[in-house]
């Protein structure tokens, strides 16, 4: 195979493995930007949003359903969750999140085994995506540009929602100052409900987007939150474009490091943080509080 054909295959396989890094994180970074909140559950929701994508294309058929049903049905998890457990614990210590969420772990893993089993199951590309094309002569998954495009409209639906809406104004002026934020009258409690379903529904429908590319099964959630979590501290905590660079970062560490030095494919993700964290502490877009 050319050289310049072969990088440029890899090239686009980094960037859609960085769309679904994308999907699994920036959930994760506006939780933690605008309700201080660390989610250790994070993880379990892209495996949530995996199984109940393959469910859904399995009893209707439909892949499109899927992308519909699975950021849904963990849109509403998320707000029952969040105003039941979440909402009483602001008061306290931040530890106090970490040992919720973390249960909610747990407790995600525990039913979707009561509910689909421990077999791992895989889901099917329509045939609209499951073709391929020719990229300088040589074959590429249809599938994988189409999650580059949706990783790509993703970012820019969350970057115009933050930066040119009167919603992502409320929830950047609620994550500097959520007192005053309430205190001119706006509901900071239902801003946080929403900020959680939001990012539930996020890494679900990432879950339902890899799905086709790998197995729903039950450790994909402790596999995937490691990702998530070396994303948002290269790119620096709560920082939205700072999970993008983050997820483009690990994304090509981790295609070019798997293709060309696969035995030292696990160090390079975290090489790649290390490396940013020693020359930048705070991630590359951290901003000190």
């Amino acid at each position: 195979m050319d050289p310049l054909a072969l990088f440029t295959l890899q090239l686009l396989n980094a960037l859609s493995l960085s769309a679904l890094f994308f999907f699994l994180a920036v959930g994760l970074t506006l939780i933690f930007g605008i309700m201080r909140v660390v989610n250790f559950a994070h993880g379990a929701l892209f495996m949530l949003g995996a199984y109940v994508g393959v469910a859904a294309q399995t009893m209707s058929g439909s892949f499109v359903l899927s992308l519909l049903v699975a950021p849904l049905a963990a849109g509403l998890l998320g707000i029952a969750f969040e105003r039941s457990a979440l909402s009483r614990l602001y008061a306290r210590e931040h530890s106090a999140f970490l040992l919720v969420t973390f249960g909610l772990a747990l407790a995600l893993t525990e039913a979707i085994r009561l509910i689909w089993g421990a077999d791992a199951r895989q889901a099917e590309l329509p045939e609209h995506l499951a073709g391929i094309v020719f990229v300088m002569d040589e074959p590429f998954p249809v599938y994988r540009l189409f999650l580059i495009v949706a990783g790509v409209m993703c970012a820019l639906a969350c970057w115009a929602g933050l930066q040119r809406t009167r919603m992502g104004l409320l929830l950047r002026a609620a994550s500097q100052n959520a007192n005053m934020t309430a205190a001119l009258g706006n509901d900071v409690a239902r801003i946080r409900a929403f900020v959680f379903a939001l990012a539930c529904a996020l890494a679900a429908l990432g879950g339902a987007l890899a799905a086709p590319l790998v197995s729903a099964s039950l450790g994909l959630g402790s596999n995937v939150i490691i990702d998530a979590f070396v994303i948002v501290m290269i790119g620096g905590m709560g920082s939205f474009i700072g999970t993008a660079a983050g997820s483009l970062l690990l994304g090509f560490a981790q295609t070019f490091g798997n293709f060309y030095l696969p035995e030292l494919s696990l160090g390079m993700t975290y090489a790649v943080m290390i490396a940013v964290l020693v020359l930048r502490p705070g991630g590359l877009f951290g901003r000190s509080e």
